[in-house]
């Protein structure tokens, strides 16, 4: 039997009807389209490109605070969550999700647009191989990853601290609370699955036009729509497998190789290239870098007004935002148990140091060649077409033919990681959060990606539908502001809660589970409970505690519910204004078992009815406790709430006067 499509229609439907609606525009009015596109982009980095420039400096300053600062060993989930992958394949992942394709594209291309026509200097100087790269690293530093960095943080924070949904909407739950469930929370994760694929698309594009032209080199292919397409279904099939086989396999496995042939071709152009020279120019780019950062943070040119910071830094901060959807949902994805230091740390520093130095190899031994033996010729055939540079240099080196059938391999791979991982993000914000869907959505999102695509430039529209998609970064930008302010509040209640029970410990919550005789609990020490039986513990005996509780509770005028929430978990909520709400969750969770297990059968692991709070705290099993005593443990695990939550250490967090929060409950 087929499974059931797993979707939350609001956004499903709302999504798709943006996205035919936008394609319908671009493929049947082509070259209007383009220039309304074209015009709404330069209107809108003309009048809000100062925004854009302070809101990446204040994702930066947030970003940098929360790792240096006391909120760095808050954990991406219950403080006792470990990470679900080792720290290389989680590296390899994170480069390759975030710019990967670009890398490729741009890695001679702009060091040597800007050494051939710099934003100050005279062309073709010293001081143009200074600003060159200076201006390179800026746009491809730690900024860029600034941006991913909140919506990863925020998304990664919130859906594994909270439990809600991993989606956008669940970074303002601070904010809007139960809201997020509206048109507004619609809203955000329409807006964000249509910048996906949209910025997906382009950049297949980007890559499509380069593999075509690194083909052109090798076979004398032609370049156009004729070999265009065909490369676009075989990469988009390759792709779809890729993304069935989930994030486990198909993206790690290749994430990972294609970070190894990176790392390689980069080895080899720093070994036949001046080698010594590049470490040299590494270490002055990096002080160069440094020097300048602060005032090129901020430096909009407003007395001096130049339409290269509009073409360059105001384009490239926009395009960063408006992929910060997809990158930011993709990292949240695969960095649950990771600490908020260890987070920023790893995505704000280790993919942009890799950068810089694939910049400097690259970069700076183009403008090395371009000085030397090419005598121009490269810099000429780059600004003709940005797309055939990285080719057209690698004429300049030994094994040419090599080296460029590696380059069109690792493009067309960033293309394929690209693609799955974005399908899979898409996938999960159309579900509401869910990242256990059928093969089937996955499928279409992954082809849905690759109709978009060909029909951009079966169309011409490309260009425009990527101006759009620029455009579009400037109300997500107030939405990263949002998700900013929500992630500080969170973070703060969070941290005052735990120093609130550092200092006044509620010892009662220390045995949870009380009230078991000790003949049950040796049955339960030594029998392994199936994932079957904890089921059916949740639904015949929390269920109906939790029901009977939230009942009381809203009898007594303190508004609670019970809702169940994705994978069988079960939770007693309580909303509250001016404070965290209070949440007593269940869910069942596989522990590894012991070596030495004294169980028969030597599963390899066990099931539990485990507990989850508000506050992220330590949860426990309660397996085997009956309804009484569940009940008994809710009652424990509020008052201890209650006392945190009305403790002078959280009530400045929280915002609300003492006479104005609800009494504790008789």
């Amino acid at each position: 039997m087929f499974k059931r499509f797993i979707i939350n229609p609001p956004v499903f439907f709302g999504a798709i009807a943006v996205i035919g609606l936008f394609l319908a525009v671009g493929v049947v009015l082509p070259t209007r389209a383009s220039a309304v596109f074209s015009a709404l982009q330069a209107a809108i980095l003309n009048s809000f490109g100062w925004l854009y420039l302070l809101a990446v400096g204040i994702f930066l300053a947030t970003v940098l605070l929360l790792c240096l600062g006391r909120y760095g060993r808050l954990k991406l989930g219950p403080d006792e969550s470990t990470p679900d992958f080792r720290f290389t394949s989680w590296i390899a992942m994170l480069f390759a999700a975030g710019m990967g394709i670009g890398l490729m594209f741009y890695a001679v291309g702009e060091p040597m647009t800007h050494f051939m026509a710099p934003p100050t200097a005279e062309p073709r100087s010293v001081a143009a191989m200074r600003e060159a790269m200076t201006v390179t690293f800026f746009h491809w530093g730690i900024h860029a990853w600034a941006i991913y960095a909140v919506v990863g943080l925020s998304l990664g924070y919130f859906g594994y601290r909270y439990n809600l949904p991993l989606t956008i909407r669940s970074g303002l739950y601070p904010l809007l609370k139960e809201r997020i469930n509206g048109p507004i929370g619609h809203a955000v994760d329409i807006f964000a699955i249509v910048g996906t694929v949209f910025g997906i698309a382009t950049s297949l594009g980007v890559g499509i036009s380069q593999i075509n032209a690194g083909l052109n080199y090798l076979l004398g292919l032609p370049i156009g729509l004729a070999i265009q397409l065909p490369l676009i279904a075989v990469i988009m099939a390759l792709a779809t497998a890729s993304v069935i086989s989930g994030v486990d396999k198909g993206v790690r496995i290749l994430s990972e190789a294609n970070l190894v042939m990176a790392i390689l071709l980069m080895i080899f152009v720093l070994v036949v290239g001046p080698t010594a020279q590049l470490f040299r120019d590494f270490v002055q780019n990096l002080g160069l870098y440094l020097d300048t950062l602060l005032l090129r943070t901020f430096n909009i040119y407003a007395y001096e007004p130049t339409p290269w910071i509009d073409a360059w830094t105001l384009f490239y901060w926009a395009w960063w935002i408006s992929w910060s959807p997809f990158v930011g949902m993709f990292i949240a994805r695969i960095s649950r148990g990771r600490t908020v230091r260890e987070f920023v740390t790893a995505v704000l520093f280790i993919p942009a140091g890799f950068t810089f130095f694939w910049m400097t190899v690259f970069g700076n031994t183009a403008i090395f060649v371009d000085t030397g033996v090419a005598a121009g010729a490269l810099g000429t055939a780059v600004a003709d077409d940005v797309s055939v540079g990285l080719f057209k240099f690698f004429e300049y080196l030994p094994f040419t033919g090599l080296t460029s059938t590696l380059a069109v391999l690792l493009v067309g791979i960033f293309f394929i990681t690209s693609a799955d991982s974005g399908s899979l993000v898409v996938d999960a914000i159309a579900a509401g959060g869910e990242t256990e869907t059928t093969t089937g959505q996955r499928v279409f999102w992954c082809a849905l990606e690759g109709v978009v695509a060909a029909s951009l430039l079966v169309a011409g529209g490309l260009g425009a539908l990527q101006s759009a998609t620029v455009a579009s970064a400037l109300p997500f930008t107030l939405v990263m502001l949002a998700l900013v302010w929500s992630l500080l509040v969170g973070m703060r209640a969070d941290l005052a809660q735990q120093e609130a029970h550092a200092a006044k410990p509620y010892i009662p919550s220390a045995e949870p589970a009380t009230g078991l005789t000790w003949q049950r609990r040796l049955a339960l020490i030594l029998h392994a409970p199936t994932e079957a039986e904890v089921d059916r513990f949740i639904a015949t005996q929390v269920r109906p505690a939790l029901d009977q509780v939230a009942r009381e509770l809203s009898a007594r005028g303190r508004t609670s519910y019970v809702v169940e929430e994705e994978s069988g978990a079960i939770a007693l909520r309580s909303p509250a204004e001016g404070m965290r709400d209070f949440i007593y969750g269940v869910s069942r969770s596989a522990q590894p078992m012991a070596t030495f297990s004294p169980l028969s059968g030597k599963p390899e692991c066990r099931y539990e009815a485990r507990t989850y709070f508000s506050s992220g705290g330590r949860g426990y099993d309660i397996m085997g406790m009956n309804r009484e005593q569940i009940i008994a443990d809710v009652l424990v695990q509020f008052e201890r709430y209650l006392q945190l939550v009305h403790s002078p250490a959280t009530q400045l967090v929280h915002g609300a006067p003492e006479h104005e929060r609800d009494p504790p409950s008789p």
